[in-house]
C-alpha cells in the first residue's frame, strides 16, 4: 500500500494511525526526565504562587482584623488608596530614591573595585574574599553593626575617627553628629551601598573576564591608552553587565525591609513601601490595604525580573555564539 493510499484510508475511516514505538519511547523518556522535578515544581508553587493568589484575593477586600464582622469586598479601591494615601505615596517615593541611590552608587563602587581586582597582584585571592564578606553577612547583623559599630555618635567608629582628626588639628572638644537622626536616609543608603556593592563587583568582575583579551593587546599594539581602552573596548563590553547589576539590585532593594527597620524604625521619612506594608499589616491590622501594597511591589518586581531575565538570556546566546 503506497503513502497516499493509507492517508485516504485514514481520512476516510476516521482512526489515526498507530502510535510507533519509538515515538512513544522518547515521550516516555522524557517525562522520566522530567518527573524529579515535579516534587521541586509543586513546593514552589504551594509556597509563592498559592500565597500570592490569597494576597491577590484579600486586597480586594476592606479587612481590618479587628473588625473582622465588617468585612466586605471593595474591588480595586484597595489600590487606590495605596497611590492615594500620603504615607504610602511617600514611601513610594522614598523606595524609589532608595533603590536608585543605592544602584547606582554600588554600580559605580563595583566596577572600580572590579577593575582593581582584575589586576594581578599578591593576595589577590585574599583581597577578594575580604571584600565579597558584607554581602554575605545576614541584612539584620549588617544593619546592627552600622547602627552600633559605625553610626552610634558615643562609641561608633565614624565619631571616634573625626574626634580624632580633629585632635590632631588641635581641636579639643569637636561635635559628635548624630548621624542616623541627623541624615536617616543617607544613613540606610549607606548600609545598603556597603552591603551590595561586592554584588556588583562579582557580576562587572566576570563581564571584565569575559573580555576578548587579543582586542585589547591589539589596542595597545597600536598605542591606545589605558581610558581609550576602558571607553571604547572594556565599558560597551560591560553594558550588559551593568544593566544585568542593575536589574538585580533594583528587584532586591525594592522589598528590602531590613535595614530600615533596624536603623530608624521607618522614621524620619525613610519609610519604603515593604516598611509601610508592614506597619499597615501588623500595626494598623489593615489587611486589604497592606495586601494591595504588597501586590504592588510584586507587580513591580516582576516587572524588573523580567527585564533581567532577557538580559541574562541575551548574554548566554553571546557566550553561545562567542564559544
Amino acid at each position: 500500500m503506497t503513502i497516499p493510499e493509507a492517508t485516504a484510508r485514514t481520512v476516510a475511516g476516521g482512526s489515526r494511525p498507530a502510535r510507533t514505538p519509538a515515538g512513544g519511547t522518547r515521550r516516555l523518556h522524557a517525562w522520566a526526565l522530567r518527573a524529579p522535578l515535579l516534587p521541586a515544581l509543586v513546593f514552589l508553587i504551594v509556597i509563592t504562587q498559592l500565597p500570592f493568589a490569597a494576597t491577590l484575593v484579600i486586597s480586594l477586600f476592606d479587612w481590618n482584623s479587628l473588625y473582622p464582622e465588617a468585612r466586605e469586598f471593595t474591588g480595586l479601591s484597595n489600590f487606590g488608596t495605596v497611590l492615594s494615601t500620603p504615607a504610602l505615596r511617600d514611601a513610594v517615593l522614598t523606595t524609589a530614591l532608595l533603590t536608585a541611590a543605592v544602584v547606582l552608587v554600588t554600580l559605580v563602587l563595583g566596577l572600580a573595585v572590579a577593575l582593581l581586582l582584575d589586576r594581578r597582584f599578591p593576595g589577590r585571592g585574599l583581597v577578594r574574599t575580604m571584600l565579597i564578606a558584607p554581602f554575605l553577612l545576614v541584612p539584620v547583623a549588617a544593619a546592627l553593626l552600622w547602627k552600633h559599630m559605625l553610626l552610634n555618635p558615643e562609641y561608633g567608629l565614624f565619631n571616634g575617627v573625626t574626634t580624632a582628626l580633629a585632635r590632631l588639628f588641635g581641636v579639643e572638644n569637636p561635635p559628635q553628629p548624630e548621624w542616623i537622626s541627623e541624615m536617616p536616609l543617607l544613613a540606610v543608603e549607606a548600609s545598603l551601598i556597603w552591603q551590595w556593592t561586592p554584588f556588583m563587583m562579582l557580576i562587572l568582575l566576570a563581564g571584565l573576564q569575559s573580555r576578548p583579551l587579543d582586542v585589547v593587546e591589539a589596542a595597545r599594539i597600536d598605542g591606545a591608552s589605558g581610558w581609550q581602552i576602558f571607553r571604547y573596548i572594556t565599558l560597551p563590553h560591560l553594558r550588559r553587565y551593568l544593566e544585568l547589576g542593575a536589574l538585580l539590585g533594583s528587584v532586591f532593594i525594592v522589598q528590602h525591609f531590613d535595614a530600615v527597620y533596624t536603623l530608624t524604625s521607618g522614621g524620619l521619612g525613610t519609610a519604603n513601601l515593604p516598611y509601610a506594608i508592614y506597619q499597615t499589616f501588623y500595626k494598623a491590622h489593615e489587611y486589604g490595604l497592606a495586601s494591595a501594597a504588597g501586590v504592588l511591589v510584586v507587580i513591580g518586581s516582576i516587572v524588573i525580573a523580567t527585564f533581567a531575565l532577557r538580559v541574562v538570556s541575551s548574554l548566554f546566546s553571546e557566550e553561545v555564539s562567542r564559544g
